[in-house]
């Protein structure tokens, strides 16, 4: 992945500035994403454009709930959330809208936005096979591995109700079918060292504690942990090595935030704008320089503790498309008995 900054998207972040500065508005900003640093990215929108962001924040699903009961009254001009699975979600509820934005279809990757433009996405994490260095000799180089019998009692993962679990599922349907897909599942249910539980910073800490030696989690939660002090990770680390799944087929599977705007939106001219502001430069860097996550847009500089975790294949399945398989996805697992 490219790390030079691109001046051209500095400059639009001048243009959207200068024609913004006059105005005093607002945005109602709904949020699934709770993370401190995002703070930076709203005071700097407000800075540039002199719109003032109300913010709520909340669970994904309780805030789609929450439109869908405010119907036509709803307050709400943005829903930012994080996964596929959750922004395929809110389209389907009804509390999105198609918008009509170059910008974003020129600066988004067309695989990284809903076909019908109900979404777009803002930044990344792949999803990579962690392992135990010191006891595993042979790591599985992809996720079809994953489920490879010689990984036996080995391997620990989130659990199915999690919409990672979900979506990476549906990312394999896509790529290798529902057979295949299936088989997958059931052979990493077979190999589970543990009934799966907790978040991918556990999965992680399984493999410090040796309650499993194989993991799957994503990145920005590894490079979190070699910036800061993450507790029961971060000085053990260094027992932990990583392999981006795939890079010889698909490449590594991608998790994405990202948002759309509001079916009611109130101030749907605002609303645009801020979903443009965050494909900037200024914005795209924040991304990776405050949370860990990889930008979107192409050629975005990394932060340092993100471009340790080294070069790689990103898959570039169409999103839109894998958000069609959640339901298939959900019915495997009932399947093959992923808790």
């Amino acid at each position: 992945m490219r790390r030079h900054i691109s001046l051209a998207l500095l400059a639009a972040t001048t243009a959207l500035s200068g024609a913004f500065a006059a105005q005093a508005q607002d945005l109602n900003l709904y949020s699934s994403r709770h993370y401190d640093t995002d703070e930076r990215l709203y005071s700097d929108f407000t800075e540039a454009t002199g719109i003032t962001i109300n913010r709520i924040e909340g669970n994904a699903d309780e805030l789609i709930a929450r439109m869908q009961a405010e119907g036509a009254n709803s307050p709400a001009d943005v829903l930012l959330t994080v996964d596929t699975s959750r922004l395929q979600r809110a389209k389907e509820a009804g509390v999105l809208q198609a918008i009509d934005s170059a910008t974003l279809e020129e600066r988004v990757p067309a695989n990284l936005q809903d076909s019908d433009n109900h979404w777009f996405g803002f930044s990344q994490r792949a999803r990579i096979i962690f392992y135990a260095k010191d006891r595993v000799e042979n790591p599985p180089m992809d996720y079809l591995s994953l489920a490879d019998p010689q990984y036996k009692g080995m391997v620990c993962h989130r659990s199915s109700s999690n919409v990672y679990s979900q979506t990476l599922l549906a990312s394999v349907i896509e790529n290798h079918g529902v057979e295949a897909a299936r088989d997958w599942a059931a052979g990493v249910v077979d190999n589970f060292a543990r009934d799966p539980e907790g978040g991918d910073t556990d999965q992680l800490r399984g493999l410090i504690s040796g309650q499993c030696d194989i993991s799957i989690a994503n990145s920005y939660y590894f490079a979190r942990a070699l910036r800061t002090d993450v507790s029961g990770l971060s000085a053990d680390i260094e027992q932990i090595e990583w392999v981006f799944p795939a890079a010889d087929a698909e490449g590594a599977h991608m998790n994405l935030s990202g948002g759309g705007v509001a079916a009611n939106a109130p101030n749907r001219d605002n609303a645009i704008a801020f979903l443009e502001y965050l494909t900037s430069e200024q914005a795209q860097v924040y991304f990776s320089a405050g949370n860990d996550e990889f930008p979107v847009v192409p050629g975005v500089e990394l932060s340092e503790s993100v471009a340790k975790l080294g070069e790689f294949k990103a898959d570039d399945v169409n999103l839109s498309e894998v958000a069609k398989n959640l339901p298939e996805a959900q019915k495997i697992f009932n399947e093959v008995s992923w808790k």
